[in-house]
C-alpha cells in the first residue's frame, strides 16, 4: 500500500481538474494512482498535470527521446512506478522498449541515436549523476544541436520527471 493513498475519483467535482485527468490519461503518463494522490491538493494537480500536458504535446523536441528521458530518469530516481508507464504517444509514433532500454544504458554506443538525442540523453544522464558536468561546455555542445528555447525545453522538461519520479518513489506506488 503505498504511503498517502489517492482520493476516489468519484469525489473530484473541479471540472477543470477532471479535464486534466482525462488529458493525462489519454496520455499515459503520470498514471492514474499519482494523479489521485495529486488531486487531494486541487490547485497543485492542475498546475502539474499542465506542465505535464504541456511537455508532452508542445514543443520543438521529438516526443520520443522526451519518452527516453524520462524512463531514463525514473530509473536512475528510482521510481518503478514510472519507469513501467509509456506513454500512449510514443507508442503510437513506433518507440519501442530495446531503445527505451537502451536510452538507460548504452547509448552513446546505439547507432539508433542520433547524436542530437545522444546529447540530450546525455544532458538528463549528467545532469542527475554529474551535474557538475553540466557547464559551459557541455552547454556550447548542445547549442550545436539544439536552440537555446530547445535546450530550455529539455531541461524544463527533466526538472519535472525527475523531481516528480523522486517524490513518487518515496511515495512506494509500486507496491500497491
Amino acid at each position: 500500500m503505498s504511503n498517502i493513498q489517492g482520493i476516489e475519483k468519484s469525489s473530484i467535482t473541479d471540472p477543470e481538474l477532471l479535464e486534466l485527468m482525462e488529458e493525462a490519461l489519454h496520455l499515459g503518463i503520470p498514471g492514474e494512482k499519482f494523479i489521485l494522490i495529486l488531486a487531494r491538493v486541487p490547485s497543485y494537480a492542475k498546475a502539474i498535470l499542465k506542465a505535464m500536458i504541456i511537455g508532452f504535446n508542445q514543443g520543438n523536441i521529438d516526443h520520443r527521446i522526451k519518452e527516453v528521458m524520462r524512463v531514463q530518469l525514473a530509473r536512475f530516481a528510482g521510481d518503478s512506478y514510472s519507469g513501467q508507464l509509456r506513454s500512449k504517444r510514443a507508442i503510437q509514433e513506433g518507440l519501442e522498449e530495446d531503445l527505451i532500454d537502451s536510452g538507460s544504458n548504452d547509448y552513446e554506443d546505439d547507432e539508433r541515436f542520433s547524436e542530437a538525442e545522444k546529447v540530450a540523453l546525455r544532458f538528463s544522464d549528467q545532469m542527475y549523476l554529474d551535474p557538475k558536468k553540466v557547464d559551459k561546455y557541455f552547454y556550447d555542445e548542445m547549442k550545436k544541436h539544439y536552440s537555446e528555447a530547445q535546450i530550455m525545453e529539455l531541461g524544463g522538461f527533466m526538472v519535472l520527471q525527475y523531481g516528480m519520479q523522486t517524490f513518487i518513489r518515496t511515495l512506494d506506488l509500486s507496491s500497491d
